[in-house]
């Protein structure tokens, strides 16, 4: 698959290697993001890419050593004690400054626990000739042993880079999509390379799921319970909590009812898949996060989202090879499905962004009960609501992913609600209609996928 994006990522790491003095470069992020692509893609044949397993630290150093040998012949010749004795070797063989790479960093350090005192000594030593870039795929692990105030290499690395998921436009350029099949395919492989290289072995957005994520040999099938597996210690539990966030239980108070707990014992796991970047917080637009009451649940990555609403209740008909039941739900709700992820794009073009002329903040939903024409209480709820940064404009939006709307209705209901909102009189009122497909309007602002997708960029 064409290499995509990371031009920040990669332009910082190129940098901190050929700087006048060794460099300690430090990147992590959940599996699958591309980091050791990245990485090899930066390395020169005469640099040093090792890729760590959970064997134990003598095999390893033997394997490095192996590794090592095809830059410094004969490296492998001698046996290594400990981690001090290699990196000293190392040291000691080269005249000129070539880079050391350790992928999956946090399985050598689950073996030698002593490893990152190691290389604190050596880096404040100020000795090493070469530059060192530690890799990791555990976000927890890799966070506590270089921005733990307490760890020993706290404040040594000169790059840290956090390998967030690839934005939208790039799906599109890397599968060769329109702007339509690119928010659908995105709803459900989200930023993630790898899950696109899979995608682009099949001919449909159907036949990948089925031949990746809704099959028991799926490539895809176990993929939430395997990245749990780097950093959480209950997946048990952590698996449960997003099963019932996926199918629908988003307050507080409904989760911990179905998990049969308080609520107050949940409150670090799920913190924690924020952290994470598996949950988000939905809180109402205005409202402070820290003191939110209303607050919503809701799963933040694409294919995790659709495996907790799509694969988890189904998985009974997966196991036995049964497909109608599962074409069936799929007919019935994906398009509901990427609705709400179409949502979530569209206020994520808005956030930051001009549009229109004015730069609009943080972009949220807002829901809540008003009084209506008649004085009576009427639930209701905006897609999209962002204020200007200057304060003057307030942009409220409405968000559809089905076809034939009728664009005039749409926006007079849009209106009509903003109307009812005792805050919007303090501003001008901005609507805009995120459509699937339609016509645009000379009375109504129509943005289509194009418009989202450009946003995007």
């Amino acid at each position: 698959m064409k290499f995509v994006d990371r031009t920040d990522e990669t332009a910082r790491l190129k940098d901190a290697l050929v700087r006048d003095k060794s460099s300690l470069v430090v990147m992590y992020g959940r599996r699958r993001l591309g980091k050791s692509t990245l990485i090899k893609r930066v390395l020169s044949d005469n640099d040093v890419y090792f890729l760590a397993d959970r064997s134990e630290g003598q095999h390893q150093r033997a394997l490095l050593a192996k590794v090592i040998a095809q830059v410094f012949p004969d490296f492998d010749k001698l046996t290594y004690p400990d981690w001090k004795s290699m990196f000293r070797a190392v040291n000691y063989r080269t005249d000129k400054r070539f880079t050391l790479c350790l992928d999956e960093f946090p399985y050598l350090v689950e073996q030698s626990s002593e490893l990152p005192s190691v290389l604190q000594k050596l880096v404040d030593e100020r000795q090493l000739k070469y530059n060192l870039v530690l890799c990791g795929s555990s976000q927890n692990m890799m966070y506590g042993l270089f921005l733990d105030s307490t760890a020993p290499l706290y404040g040594r690395a000169d790059e840290i880079m956090r390998l967030a998921p690839i934005r939208l436009p790039y799906i599109q350029e890397a599968l060769n999509l329109d702007a339509v099949h690119t928010v659908e395919e995105y709803s459900v492989w989200g930023g993630v390379p790898r899950y696109w290289e899979l995608r682009e072995n099949r001919t449909s957005l159907n036949d990948a799921l089925w031949h990746n994520v809704l099959s028991v040999n799926g490539t895809l099938y176990e993929e939430p319970i395997k990245l749990f597996q780097d950093d959480v210690k209950d997946v048990v539990k952590t698996s449960t909590i997003m099963s019932y966030i996926g199918t629908g239980a988003n307050r507080l108070s409904e989760i911990a009812a179905r998990c049969n707990e308080p609520a107050t014992n949940l409150s670090r796991p799920l913190k924690k898949l924020i952290d994470l970047g598996f949950l988000e917080k939905d809180v109402p637009f205005g409202v402070d996060e820290k003191n939110a009451k209303k607050s919503l649940y809701k799963i933040a990555d694409p294919l995790m989202a659709f495996y907790y609403q799509f694969v988890v209740p189904n998985r009974s008909f997966i196991e036995l090879d049964r497909r109608l039941p599962i074409e069936q739900t799929l007919k019935t709700h994906f398009t509901e499905y990427v609705s709400l992820q179409w949502e979530k794009l569209c206020r994520d073009a808005v956030t930051g962004n001009l549009v229109d002329g004015v730069i609009y903040g943080k972009a949220k939903r807002w829901w809540g009960s008003v009084l209506n024409e008649d004085k009576k209480p009427e639930r209701i709820e905006f897609d999209v609501m962002a204020e200007s940064l200057d304060k003057k404009y307030l942009l409220i939006g409405e968000c559809k992913w089905t076809t034939q709307e009728n664009v005039k209705q749409l926006m007079a209901e849009l209106l009509r609600k903003a109307k009812l909102l005792p805050f919007a009189k303090r501003y001008t009122i901005v609507p805009i209609l995120f459509l699937k497909n339609g016509q645009k309007d000379e009375d109504c602002n129509v943005m289509l996928p194009e418009d989202v997708v450009e946003l995007l960029k």
